[in-house]
């Protein structure tokens, strides 16, 4: 069957929704494109119109139209799978799936889901579900192979009430490894250096690198080519970021292209122990998010100066360039240029010259298409520069 992910409420997910599709949010080991794959061979992604030249929708005569905040599980995907020509499948008023040959759900016939499962509402689903979502995602490999990818006797194993999964060319000893809360999974051409300790649930996906005597605890992920050290706790990077020193963050989630300079600490927990409101683009004020616990959300490209300091709950935008003692503001716009002692605004210009510097040192280059985004988003989060 050919499956499109549709998105809605976008605004919902600003700022890692600004430069990808909601398919593409890493959670777990995989991104939801890859986990609904592991069901559905052919699978494609309906987004907005800046970011649809790299993300067409193949639409045939009869589709499955997913939406892509939601997380699929086996019994979901039954569920789905039933649908008839016609149909949609809800959770009370909001439409789940539909099968149809056009994204148009206003004449369906309604079926209500009996099923439970895990759906995004805001960016910081993207840290509560992680370790949940990392126990899911090691059931789609297959152990008895990678059984032949044992580490040394030099490290330490902690338990054995979930797997511990390495690819190929991974490297890792002296490390301590403790899986009686969770599976730790270390992919292809991962390095965790000496002294480490890590807790799992655990993912560090392709080329990620731990450094020298890092503190990684529960249900985080490194996505690929990231490298942290220091003290990270339920966090997410989704790829090709660094935390490379000492410094804490928890709760947090880490677009592409960041980088958090020596010493940068995020606060996740508020003296008073009340919760958390972070800034939300939709309705352009702080909203509850009903959380203790919630650190730093940051799009892709930012960057901090050494010893940054971040409050309870900031939301840094795409491009942002932080730095300075004190404490900035809880919600910096995208091309921010400041700290504490206030922001001007960050030249497209010079942030785009940034960028390409950035990417070409992991030979990846700064696309026309990857341009056209970054201007896109300039332009529509002006609004919020003021000031």
């Amino acid at each position: 069957m050919n499956v499109i992910l549709f998105e809605r409420d976008r605004h919902q997910f600003y700022p890692l929704s600004y430069t990808r599709p909601i398919a593409l949010f890493r959670i777990g080991i995989f991104t939801i494109e890859q986990k609904w794959k592991n069901y559905f061979k052919d699978v494609s992604l309906s987004t907005t119109n800046y970011l649809s030249d790299q993300f067409n929708p193949i639409v045939k005569d009869d589709n499955l139209w997913i939406d892509s905040s939601v997380l699929p599980n086996p019994d979901l995907v039954t569920e789905i799978n039933s649908l008839r020509f016609g149909e949609a499948l809800r959770q009370q008023d909001r439409i789940i799936a539909f099968r149809n040959c056009e994204y148009d759900d206003k004449v369906l016939v309604n079926v209500e889901t009996n099923v439970n499962f895990k759906r995004l509402r805001s960016c910081t689903d993207i840290f509560s579900f992680n370790g949940d979502e990392i126990i899911s995602d090691i059931n789609f490999f297959d152990l008895n192979i990678l059984k032949k990818n044992r580490v040394s006797s030099t490290n330490n194993i902690i338990g054995s009430n979930y797997p511990l999964v390495v690819e190929e060319g991974v490297k890792v000893e002296y490390v301590n490894l403790n899986l009686n809360s969770g599976p730790i999974y270390l992919g292809k051409d991962v390095e965790i250096m000496e002294g480490s300790s890590i807790k799992g649930p655990f993912a560090a996906c392709e080329c990620s690198l731990v450094k020298l005597n890092s503190k990684i605890y529960e249900s985080t992920t490194l996505g690929p080519y990231t490298k942290v050290g220091g003290e990270v706790s339920n966090s997410v990077f989704f790829g090709f970021s660094a935390k490379s020193h000492d410094g804490y963050i928890g709760n947090s989630v880490i677009g592409e292209w960041c980088n958090l300079g020596a010493g940068t600490n995020i606060s996740n927990l508020k003296n008073n122990y009340a919760n958390v409101k972070i800034w939300n683009y939709k309705i352009e004020r702080f909203l509850d998010t009903g959380l203790q616990f919630c650190g730093l959300l940051m799009g892709d490209h930012s960057k901090t100066g050494i010893n940054t300091m971040f409050n309870t709950g900031t939301v840094v935008g795409v491009s942002a360039n932080i730095f300075g003692s004190g404490y900035p503001r809880n919600f910096i716009p995208s091309f921010s240029w400041g700290g504490a002692s206030g922001f001007s605004n960050y030249s497209l210009i010079k942030a785009l010259e940034v960028a390409k510097k950035v990417m070409s040192r992991r030979g990846v280059n700064l696309s026309d298409h990857d341009i056209k985004i970054l201007e896109v988003v300039y332009d529509i989060s002006s609004k919020f520069r003021n000031y």
